[in-house]
């Protein structure tokens, strides 16, 4: 050992205690995109944002958190109002309404065809969404589309990796 290796050991020796190492144990186990996916997790989440949305703004319905729940769902899931209403048993104006309590905004909700109410409340939804930096459409957002989301981005980060790695590839072949 020369000197330098020698005064870097010992200065190793004086920062860890004596100790031969500076590995520690996790203490927690790291989340993935997996975990997301279970659904008491996402459900328990999904209330949490509910009920701070009920504490922070005054919702035009009354219905149960699990209907909202199912209303937050079917809206990632792209169905319709019509669809969402037979599933919670009220009418699709009042799931229109719910929606937009959860700052859920169709675009049609936007349209001059829109009744004027429900046109107004979807600027107010909006609006109110910008002030809270669309946190709750944003978690919405992870919570219900982190599957679809990791897939593409393996799917993507496989095709980019390997067309790199044969981007400057010469080959002679003759048939």
């Amino acid at each position: 050992m020369d000197d330098k290796t020698a005064e870097l050991r010992d200065i190793f020796l004086d920062a860890t205690g004596g100790e031969g190492t500076v590995t520690e144990r996790q203490a927690e186990r790291r989340g993935s995109l997996v975990d997301v996916d279970d659904p008491e997790t996402v459900d328990a989440r999904l209330r949490d944002l509910v009920a701070t949305m009920r504490e922070r703004y005054d919702f035009a319905t009354d219905l149960e958190t699990d209907a909202y729940l199912r209303l937050i769902r079917g809206f990632y899931g792209d169905e319709t109002d019509a669809a969402l209403a037979d599933a919670v048993g009220v009418d699709a104006e009042t799931v229109a309404w719910a929606r937009l309590d959860c700052h859920l905004v169709r675009d049609r909700d936007r349209d001059d065809d829109a009744p004027d109410a429900i046109r107004e409340r979807a600027v107010a939804a909006d609006r109110e969404a910008t002030r809270a930096n669309d946190r709750f459409r944003d978690a919405f957002v992870d919570l219900l589309t982190d599957a679809d989301l990791s897939g593409r981005l393996t799917s993507d980060s496989r095709e980019d990796g390997l067309r790199e790695a044969t981007e400057d590839i010469e080959t002679n072949v003759s048939l």
